[in-house]
């Protein structure tokens, strides 16, 4: 039989770990679900039998992959898909896929959720201030960044994009203000919303150069990941404009030394919240499933990423 690995040290919620079972059962595959494990090694133990594998943020590693002989998918159960070894995945014949647009509104939600708390000085009981007539900027107008300029759109807010792979067209359609640089798109911006991968060319891209050209007041709002900012660059920004802004679901590696040096102008949250909803939860996770079961009856590899 056939057996499907469910690794995840942050599990999904009961709901979806339902309906995962419910549709790998109706393939016929067996299915383990090995959650909260205590570390690597404990993971490259229980990959030994597996032919397949559901992950969130677990690092799938090319230690895990040489350890999984049987193992021909894994399927990342969310958009971003840089804490799995893709050149080991494809040096062992192991087909990697994400599963894009599940927890794209939850993410969404997220990121105008985190304005507004800024925008409310955290709900601190002083006065605040208001996102209607505010310019936002989205950094990737992808399936995260489209839906937060149409929640944006609600309250008011004057939407700017920028996005190299996306058609000038279809942004002027949507009402968005097309940038021609990302330099514009943070000159322009009194909110900044990031949504882009980390990447070779993404990493460390957020600098001090390119937040020199972001307002005093500005608020930059990270539901990407931390690895695209470059903290060094960020401090010293937060030196410099002395009421800018920083909110993040990803806390970065001088979380400790921002809180304490900017009481007020940064946030971040226990642990990365993008995903974390029931809905997503189970959108994603039965997307990985469905994916795992179309690749291994019917050859499908619609979202592979290697």
């Amino acid at each position: 039989m056939t057996k499907v690995l469910i690794a995840t040290v942050k599990p999904f919620a009961k709901a979806a770990v339902d309906q995962i079972k419910i549709t790998l059962d109706k393939a016929g595959y067996e299915s383990e679900f090995f959650e909260k494990y205590a570390s690597q090694d404990d993971l490259i133990e229980a990959v030994a039998d597996a032919d397949a594998m559901i992950v969130r943020s677990d690092k799938i590693t090319e230690e895990v992959i040489a350890a999984a002989k049987k193992l021909k998918i894994v399927v990342r159960a969310g958009a971003g898909f840089d804490n799995v070894n893709l050149e080991a995945a494809s040096a062992n014949d192991v087909v990697v896929m994400n599963t894009p647009g599940q927890n794209s509104n939850a993410v969404a939600e997220l990121a105008l959720g985190m304005m507004v708390f800024q925008a409310r000085n955290h709900f601190n009981g002083t006065s605040g201030s208001e996102l209607k007539g505010k310019k936002l900027g989205i950094q990737a107008y992808g399936n995260v960044g489209r839906l937060v300029a149409n929640i944006a759109k609600g309250f008011g807010m004057e939407i700017y994009a920028y996005d190299p792979f996306i058609a000038r067209e279809t942004m002027e359609a949507e009402k968005v203000n097309v940038c021609e640089t990302v330099e514009e798109l943070y000159s322009v911006s009194d909110y900044l919303s990031l949504h882009i991968p980390a990447n070779d060319k993404t990493k460390k891209s957020i600098n001090y150069d390119l937040l020199s050209k972001m307002k005093d007041g500005a608020v930059l709002v990270n539901t990407a990941r931390k690895e695209v900012i470059d903290e060094d660059g960020l401090a010293k920004i937060m030196e410099e404009k002395t009421n800018f802004k920083y909110v993040s679901d990803i806390a970065p590696g001088n979380r400790l030394a921002l809180e304490e040096k900017f009481e007020g102008r940064v946030f971040f949250t226990p642990k990365k919240m993008g995903a974390q909803t029931a809905e997503a939860n189970i959108n994603a996770g039965i997307a990985a499933a469905k994916q795992i079961i179309a690749y291994l009856e019917k050859g499908v590899a619609t979202f592979k990423v290697n």
